[in-house]
């Protein structure tokens, strides 16, 4: 499959079989390492780029200081200070406001100075705001910062939050660069002004600091030798984390396919497929075994094959989504249905993999290929109108400047993406990191989810341009634009069941946008709640305490419930919801079979390697 006007990739005639140790040659072929294996693969076809060179060149010199337009950011500011500038009476309303935090504030000061008891705090921290937990933020002069920041971070949040006629998206973005700016110089981030950092200094004689230091260094040193972060080395993969027993069994220049070996003498007949995304490593979903949703499904009778993508690199430039479409998920589908004959598949997708799969299930439901038995999202958008904090990054003047940073090394590097991340929450990964490490010389010791955190990936310059372009600031999905092969797709042709989930303190893909495909489809969705954020939430495996979900299904003549009314009503269940999901995969499934064996060599899917092959390793 290809995705119209944008794919530029294109396949050899001289095809390559999977599995076969001596491909047909090309002379433009690149070779590549496939397990160990030699292989020689297609070149890219590269297009002529109609802006001028120079121009790439200063945005990508300018991305180094900056991971964000400088246009964009002017254009915000420039947005919202023309409209604060003519109207007056806002400006009356926010002096007035001023003037009273004054005053509360100046209050608050001579209390303390009477020397009477304690007084009443001008303003409290609100619930999620775990910053001034500390008991130390109650005395004196500690309180007095916490109290001076609180009132101005509000200050500024009323100042920022609500001008008539700044435009939707600069309303978004301009608090939010505030409280990026604010966050900077809270109380917490200075030795002086943080009574955690005074304590520790006086408890252990200032080795706190000594300490800091000698992690400070060790951090920096990590960096210039492109070391992975401290504490990751407990981690390896193929060792303790993405260890469940499986096989490679296809490989092609995108994508490897693990088939995970049977645990169960009978396994349900229908086989699982996932579709990680290819911003992460597959093996968020095959962590630790006690937290592996692999391992956990393998043991629950479940055939299971995993795509695991390549890393790109600048030879990849021009891969587009059309080529993850067609050379992921479809090829992968052609290879489990081989494997697997006589039955239709179960598809699960995760976050922006689950967009793809729910992209190919239009396209083949479009096409009338039955292929599949149901499809399963977690924390997959298939409307990005309210997209998360993700669309304060993302308008033509972002995205212009963005892909002139991909244009010069042919990807997005890892860094980038990283530092979008770290933005999002910068007290929780940068700020209290800083604190944590830096100030009181405490080295926290990483689980394995931290681990996969740090073991970033790369991002196709092409593809990255198009599913931003296509997905994030068009919403070409949900609006019936979006083409495979020459032809738009509609979510409404999908009739196979939905299970979605979703989480409730998703900033990547908030749950009222995952909630949205019982709209998209016409089929029955069952959506899951759970408690957690967009991976922890996802990685919920049974006895893991503090966890919960609802869930209920929509029939596909069913009315319309508004998301809060949803969650008002529907009842809260305790405990991992990995359990619910796997009773619905045996419900919609058709018994019990011996388990397949490991690949098909006479059809060309010989096993390669071992698990977890050879793309997850690659830096």
């Amino acid at each position: 499959m290809e995705l119209v006007r944008k794919t530029q990739y294109k396949e050899p005639e001289t095809r390559v079989k999977s599995g076969s140790k001596a491909p047909l040659e090309s002379k433009d072929d690149h070779v590549c390492s496939f397990c160990g294996q030699q292989k020689h693969l297609p070149a890219v076809e590269h297009e002529t780029e109609q802006t001028p060179a120079f121009d790439r060149l200063l945005h990508a010199s300018m991305s180094k200081f900056s991971g964000m337009s400088p246009a964009a950011l002017a254009t915000a500011w420039f947005d919202w200070a023309a409209h604060l500038a003519i109207a007056p009476g806002r400006q009356a309303e926010l002096a007035q406001s001023a003037g009273e935090k004054a005053t509360l504030l100046t209050n608050y000061l001579m209390h303390m100075a009477s020397g009477c008891e304690k007084p009443e705090c001008c303003i409290h921290p609100l619930p999620q705001d775990r910053r001034f937990n500390d008991e130390g933020w109650q005395n004196w002069p500690y309180n007095i910062y916490q109290q001076t920041f609180l009132l101005t971070e509000q200050w500024w949040q009323e100042a920022t939050g609500s001008v008539r006629g700044v435009t939707r998206h600069h309303s978004d973005v301009v608090p939010f660069l505030t409280r990026q700016w604010l966050d900077m110089f809270s109380p917490l981030n200075f030795p002086l002004t943080n009574p955690r950092v005074a304590q520790a200094a006086t408890e252990k004689g200032d080795m706190n600091f000594i300490k800091g230091a000698e992690n400070y260094l060790d951090d920096l040193s990590r960096l210039i030798t492109q070391a992975p972060p401290a504490g990751t080395e407990e981690y390896k993969v193929g060792d303790n984390i993405a260890c469940t027993k499986g096989k490679v069994i296809y490989q092609n220049r995108l994508i490897e396919l693990i088939q995970y070996a049977p645990a169960t003498k009978e396994v349900y007949a229908e086989p699982v497929l996932i579709v990680p995304a290819w911003i992460m490593k597959y093996y968020i979903l095959d962590l630790s075994p006690e937290n592996s949703l692999v391992k956990y499904l393998v043991g629950q009778g479940h055939t299971v094959f995993m795509i695991s993508w390549k890393n790109p690199d600048a030879g990849d430039r021009e891969l587009g989504f059309g080529d993850y479409l067609s050379l992921g998920v479809m090829e992968a589908l052609k290879a489990v249905t081989a494997i697997v004959p006589g039955q239709k598949v179960h598809a699960a997708g995760y976050c922006l993999g689950g967009t793809l799969l729910s992209i190919a299930a239009a396209a083949m439901a479009r096409d009338d290929d039955d292929r599949l038995k149901s499809v399963t999202l977690f924390a997959a958008q298939v409307d990005f109108e309210e997209a998360g904090e993700l669309l304060l990054f993302v308008d033509e003047s972002q995205l212009a400047f963005l892909e002139d940073v991909m244009w010069e090394q042919g990807y997005l590097d890892k860094k980038h993406m990283a530092g979008t991340f770290q933005m999002l929450r910068s007290y929780d990964l940068v700020w209290s990191r800083i604190v944590e490490q830096y100030m009181l010389g405490n080295r926290p010791s990483l689980n394995d989810l931290m681990a996969w955190n740090a073991d970033a990936t790369r991002m196709p310059y092409r593809m990255h341009s198009e599913y931003l372009r296509s997905l994030f600031l068009n919403n070409d999905l949900s609006e019936g634009r979006f083409a495979v092969d020459g032809k738009s797709v509609s979510l409404t042709d999908i009739r196979v069941p939905v299970f979605a989930v979703s989480t409730q303190r998703d900033h990547v893909a908030p749950w009222h946008s995952v909630y949205k495909i019982r709209h998209f489809t016409d089929t029955d969705v069952t959506f899951l709640l759970t408690s957690g954020g967009h991976n922890a939430g996802i990685v919920s495996e049974p006895g893991h305490p503090h966890r919960s979900y609802q869930v209920s299904t929509f029939q596909s003549a069913g009315k319309h419930i508004a998301p809060e009314i949803w969650r008002e009503k529907t009842k809260t269940q305790e405990g991992s919801w990995w359990p619910e999901w796997c009773a619905w995969l045996g419900k919609h499934s058709d018994g019990k079979a011996k388990p397949p064996a490991m690949g098909a060599p006479n059809k060309g899917y010989k096993v390669l390697c071992d698990a977890p092959g050879e793309y997850v390793m690659m830096k």
